[in-house]
């Protein structure tokens, strides 16, 4: 298959998060071919949860290793082309981007360059489990090439993200008699427009925090006083945060009634460049920081993030041969570095 062909070829299979022991076969069938291909190579299984697994690469002790995941958000839906782009559920967001690393691997290992390998991960668009689990047995490598649309830019930095899910609770009583409940859903609204109202941190690479009230549900009918609320927010953080956490919870607790059912945390994180690169700056997270024992970490892939997870995504095919590029562009110059 050329790259184009690889490309679509991946966006067919349906991959959705929990879903990717199929790609996962695909993968680790295509890795064997280029284990035979370039001698001196193996190609592994990494269990991960059930039958799902991350697949694993390397030609000589692995320096550099290129990374993304295999699972998309749903709906599937398949591939199609035209002439200047590749459509379907993950062209972009991240199987064009696991085609070009493919291909970067194919024409490094033609040219007889050792010393890196291929880590393909589950889970990253929900709890990113493929990468915890896979941080959990390194293979030595230095450096880490994180996948994800960039626009085949550097990306300098991405911000972190902050997951509150909000409960609230009430008592219940007939909408004519509302003296006689108490509403969970008025408690909730008052929090989140506290927390809307929270000065936010900035920084002069990542930018400004950012907070959205992501989803907001509660109450049993029109004419019943709510008992019970709930939201989820998701806060895109630059920096440090146990000062924000804390006025966090400070709004959350001014309320008598409302409390925080689950937080969770991924932190932002500042990346490294290479002379000659453009850059960029993204606000969305990735799997990086849960892959720090894998090494020092770039971020850079093909497409762009405003058509991910949307009806419309796609991926430009000259993205595809660029992004093939500069991955082996950059799997070379940071095996130079090593010496």
């Amino acid at each position: 298959m050329n790259l184009f062909e690889l490309t679509r070829a991946l966006i067919d299979i349906d991959s959705t998060t929990g879903r990717e022991r199929e790609i996962g076969d695909f993968l680790f069938r295509r890795l064997e071919e280029l284990v035979d291909r370039a001698p001196g190579g193996a190609v592994e299984r990494m269990p991960v949860e059930g039958d799902r697994f991350n697949v694993f690469a390397a030609w000589g002790e692995p320096v550099v290793v290129l990374s993304t995941h295999m699972d998309t958000v749903p709906p599937f839906f398949p591939s199609s082309e035209d002439g200047e782009f590749l459509h379907g559920r993950g062209a972009c967001d991240t199987k064009g981007g696991i085609a070009a690393m493919l291909q970067a691997a194919r024409d490094l290992l033609d040219e007889g360059v050792r010393g890196f390998g291929l880590l393909f991960v589950i889970g990253e668009e929900t709890d990113s489990i493929g990468a915890q689990m896979a941080n959990r047995h390194p293979r030595g490598s230095r450096y880490l090439i994180n996948g994800e649309p960039t626009e085949n830019r550097l990306a300098l930095g991405s911000k972190g993200n902050l997951y509150l899910a909000l409960a609230a609770e009430g008592r219940a009583a007939h909408s004519a008699y509302p003296e006689l409940g108490d509403s969970a859903i008025d408690k909730l609204v008052d929090v989140l427009a506290r927390l809307r109202d929270l000065p936010l941190p900035s920084d002069p690479v990542l930018g400004e925090t950012t907070l959205n009230v992501g989803t907001l549900a509660g109450g049993r009918a029109p004419n019943v006083v709510a008992d019970q609320a709930r939201a989820e927010v998701t806060i895109r953080t630059v920096g440090e945060t146990a000062e924000l956490r804390r006025r966090v919870a400070a709004a959350v607790h001014a309320v008598p009634g409302v409390h925080i059912a689950e937080i969770r945390e991924v932190p932002a994180v500042h990346l490294g460049s290479l002379p000659g690169f453009e850059t960029t700056i993204v606000k969305y997270t990735t799997d990086i920081p849960r892959l720090g024992a894998w090494g020092e970490p770039f971020l850079l892939g093909p497409g762009s993030i405003h058509v991910a997870h949307t009806p419309v995504e796609r991926v430009a095919k000259q993205d595809l041969i660029d992004a093939a590029r500069r991955y082996k562009d950059m799997v070379r110059r940071l095996l130079d570095e090593r010496i």
